[in-house]
């Protein structure tokens, strides 16, 4: 018997809840629940969308199922389910996309898997306004995490029987960031030569997913491109009233509908339980109970096929109605093929050991200095010490000394001063000593170069 911790959630999530309570019950499912909250609820009577009774609860039964909770948008508390996220390190959001008969899509022959890295990328939330007009988010993509999202998509797609991964980036344009994501994609895809690999440009992805979807098996995506990609899929199969998603970890893993909570048809009794339902599917294959996930997901279906569904599908039965007609239509044990095969020990995945620039032979050479000002400065030494100003630049574009150009510039400038040879702490000091009086700057940022000379940074665009 597994005990899980269950979170129903805000808007519909308490009763879609009750639908797979009741399914997993009458299916003798051996899960057993735990209940905990989070949620606009919880903020009202705690101060906290998500208390520390809810995380312990998680940490001690290392899985979860979570309904849908409200995130404010522009402002407010962060997203509950990137707060959990953070908070197990769940570095993999597993979407998988899978046609369902019974629900008219364009498409019939769907199934694909999505793994997103979960915690990084824009994702970390770290986020300045630089001046009244500009604002910066940071994109932060590390080899750790990549390299652990892009092994459990590998992992999964053996375990699975599946053919190929396939690595989605926009490393043409994102060279440094999305490169990293490659680089460590296409390292580790030698310790799988059993499963082909191959990359796309997440542009031509999305295209390709509306043209010739079947060309696709398992993705793995940075996060940002994994969130809009998923949704795409999901349309393809339905929507999101019909996608699960789980989120993994090592150790921990929560499984959650990833469609918002409806606060509009909250209390009605007409919302569709069906996303939330193949959420706890995949949690029970997870755990390894295959044969438990078979019989329920085959209910589910055949329910669908019999053309009893809730009317955001077409049909017009209420949340109540079609949680009876799962149970009515769960096949007997012996149908089942699958077997159970429970899970001894949780996924775990090695973690890359943090390195350091010295080890790396990574040199410093200079310092990009970003500033606000509503003109290009004038007054900013050409040399200081061995640190030559080397370009101004606005929205990463350089400025011509003196040019007549009549383009729209930002109040947000950068310069970039740097030296042919290493420099010291002391040059750097004197550098910002020099500029500091003349140059309101808000960032300051480190050029290194390797030993063997190549720049560890993005070059400046001409204009």
């Amino acid at each position: 018997m597994y005990t899980i911790t269950l979170i129903r959630g805000d808007g519909i999530g308490p009763e879609i809840a009750e639908s797979v309570i009741e399914i997993f019950a009458a299916a003798e499912a051996p899960v057993q629940w735990e209940e905990a909250y989070a949620g606009r609820a919880c903020l009202e009577r705690f101060g906290t969308p998500i208390p520390e009774a809810t995380l312990e609860s998680i940490r001690r039964n290392r899985v979860a199922l979570k309904g849908p909770t409200t995130t404010p948008i522009g402002g407010g508390h962060r997203s509950i389910n990137v707060a959990i996220r953070k908070a197990f390190e769940l570095f993999a959001n597993v979407r998988p996309a899978r046609s369902i008969p019974g629900v008219q899509t364009r498409y019939n022959d769907i199934d694909l898997i999505l793994v997103r890295e979960n915690i990084e990328d824009t994702y970390a939330g770290v986020e300045y306004w630089q001046t009244p007009d500009v604002a910066e988010s940071l994109r932060l993509i590390s080899r750790p995490g990549s390299s652990a999202v892009i092994r459990y998509a590998f992992d999964l797609a053996r375990r699975l029987g599946r053919r190929k991964v396939t690595c989605v980036h926009k490393a043409n344009i994102q060279k440094l960031s999305d490169g990293l994501f490659l680089e460590c994609f296409c390292a580790i895809a030698q310790d799988y030569p059993d499963i082909m690999s191959d990359d796309i440009l997440v542009d031509n992805a999305c295209m390709q997913l509306v043209m010739r979807p079947e060309r696709f098996d398992v993705m793995v995506l940075p996060n940002l491109f994994g969130d809009i990609v998923s949704d795409l899929c999901a349309g393809l199969i339905g929507g999101l009233g019909v996608a699960p998603g789980g989120n993994i970890g090592n150790g921990y893993a929560v499984f959650e509908a990833v469609h918002g909570s409806a606060p509009d048809i909250a209390g009605k009794g007409i919302a569709n339980p069906t996303a939330f339902i193949l959420s706890a599917v995949q949690m029970l294959h997870h755990l390894g109970l295959h044969a438990d996930a078979e019989r329920i997901e085959n209910a589910l279906r055949y329910t669908l096929v019999s053309g009893i569904k809730t009317r955001d599908l077409g049909g017009n039965a209420n949340t109540r109605e079609f949680t009876k007609a799962i149970i009515s239509n769960l096949p007997p044990r012996s149908q089942v093929q699958a077997q159970n095969e429970p899970v001894g020990e949780p996924y775990r995945t090695p973690m890359l050991p943090p390195r350091s620039t010295e080890n790396e032979g990574w040199q410093t050479v200079g310092m990009d200095i970003f500033f606000h000002a509503l003109q290009p400065p004038t007054n900013l030494p050409e040399r200081v010490g061995s640190l030559r100003l080397q370009v101004i630049s606005n929205r990463g574009v350089a400025l011509e000394a003196n040019s007549s150009d009549e383009r729209y510039l930002l109040n947000w400038f950068r310069a970039r001063y740097v030296a042919e040879q290493p420099v010291s702490e002391a040059e750097l000091a004197e550098l910002m000593n020099t500029l500091a009086p003349r140059l309101h700057w808000t960032t300051l940022q480190r050029l290194y170069r390797t030993r063997e000379g190549i720049d560890l940074f993005s070059p400046i665009l001409a204009e």
